[in-house]
């Protein structure tokens, strides 16, 4: 059995709610004691953290890896290794791929390759519907079988409501968890920003913030009506945040999370059509932004993820209304969540509380906690370091991020996955 001491440490314990400084002893891939006194004595490797922070490692709910389909925009190799670099120990891929991961045997195709290729662990999430088109569901059993966590039709919105209701009935009777897009699909559709005098002034086709509150409210009475597991991928406006405070306060079995971009920048960031801050839902004002962060602190929204969505530059430099949504943000989730932690918004449990400790626990995994017996897989990073992002250092196929050239502050020293080093900083 190998036994390694992590010695000089701030934990972070996100299911304390405590950051003190400590040691942690790790052994045969799993955490085996932690204390804050004297390093047990015997023959044991000692990795000296230097007084940074040793957290769980990221669970990511939410990451797009273009295989099968566009692999030139993203592969199991490049994800992994841009998520080990970034402390994100486990994906939790979306089947949004060409073609869509509706069968077992796509579903088995991506797993292999992600074994193959990937350091990091990944699990696969496959969609509701198949094709995602929102007419018939897959079959959801077979797929929970071949190894799906979850389902998803990603940022389709299945508009029919009897396939909608069908499908959370099925996914209830097999204990599946359902993740939906919370949006009106009608009043979205072709927007680019959302709807205030911003996207007026810039002639952006826009959205009202209520299109997201009545997504929720459609999907909420649906709940009712079935009693599954659902988790509303983002949650950005205000308006959305009362109903979903109603649904958890009457005992439907909803979590919902938000996106490190709209925690992180607002509709005023896209500036003269600056395409890399376009992504699904549009950005949203201040106060809404200020609201979602509240309502990480307070744990009503209980997740924090990159949404990393790789586009290639083509899909990017286009016309604001013609260019592609998404930002790759596997590598920047960390030193984006930081500036909130810096600017004493959030503390650092309650961040990993959103983006370690409650997507393990959505999922059904032991990770995301230091408790004995949890998995190994460990962040060590330094919260106060500062550097110049470089999207070209990215380890990403696709650069397409909205930090690029922003002062950020925290990097990652090394990344563990069962007790194994599969990042160091250089």
């Amino acid at each position: 059995m190998t036994t390694h001491f992590f010695i000089n440490a701030r934990l972070i314990d996100p299911e304390a709610g405590t950051e003190a400084p400590g040691w942690l002893q790790v052994a045969d891939g799993r955490i085996a004691a932690k204390g804050d006194g004297t390093v047990p004595v015997g023959d044991h490797k000692v990795i000296d953290c230097q007084g940074h922070c040793l957290a769980p490692g990221i669970v990511d709910i939410g990451v797009k890896v273009c295989e099968p389909g566009e692999r030139h925009k993203e592969s199991y190799k490049s994800a992994g290794l841009a998520a080990a670099a970034g402390g994100v120990t486990t994906m939790v891929t979306r089947p949004d791929t060409l073609p869509a991961v509706d069968t077992p045997e796509t579903l088995e195709f991506a797993t292999r390759r992600a074994q193959a290729d990937a350091p990091v662990n990944v699990l696969p999430m496959a969609a509701l519907t198949k094709g995602r088109e929102g007419c018939e569901m897959t079959e959801i059993g077979f797929l929970m079988d071949a190894g799906a966590v979850a389902f998803t039709d990603c940022d389709h919105v299945v508009s029919n409501t009897k396939v909608f209701s069908r499908a959370l009935t099925y996914a209830r009777s097999c204990g599946a968890l359902v993740i939906a897009h919370p949006q009106e699909p009608g009043l979205s559709a072709g927007a680019a920003a959302t709807s205030g005098k911003f996207a007026a002034l810039r002639g952006l086709p826009a959205v009202s913030p209520m299109a997201e509150r009545m997504g929720l409210d459609r999907d909420i009475a649906l709940l009712e009506m079935t009693g599954a597991a659902y988790h509303a991928d983002q949650i950005t406006t205000a308006r959305a945040l009362p109903a979903l405070e109603r649904a958890k306060r009457n005992g439907l079995d909803i979590t919902a999370g938000t996106s490190i971009h709209h925690l992180t920048l607002n509709e005023l960031d896209v500036a003269d059509y600056r395409t890399f801050f376009k992504v699904k839902p549009p950005l949203r004002s201040e106060d809404d932004r200020q609201a979602v962060i509240e309502a990480v602190r307070t744990g009503l929204i209980d997740t924090i993820s990159s949404m990393h969505t790789p586009q290639d530059e083509e899909s990017k430099r286009l016309p604001f209304e013609e260019a592609a949504s998404g930002a790759v943000a596997l590598e920047t989730l960390l030193p984006a969540a930081l500036r909130l932690y810096h600017a004493e918004q959030l503390d650092l449990p309650t961040l990993f509380r959103a983006m370690a400790l409650n997507p393990a626990n959505r999922l059904g995994l032991e990770s995301g906690r230091l408790t004995a017996g949890a998995p190994a897989d460990l962040v060590l990073f330094d919260p106060d370091v500062p550097f110049v992002l470089d999207r070209f250092a990215l380890k990403s196929k696709s650069q397409n991020t909205p930090f690029d050239g922003q002062r950020m502050q925290g990097k990652v020293t090394a990344t563990y996955v069962a007790g194994n080093e599969v990042y160091r900083r250089a």
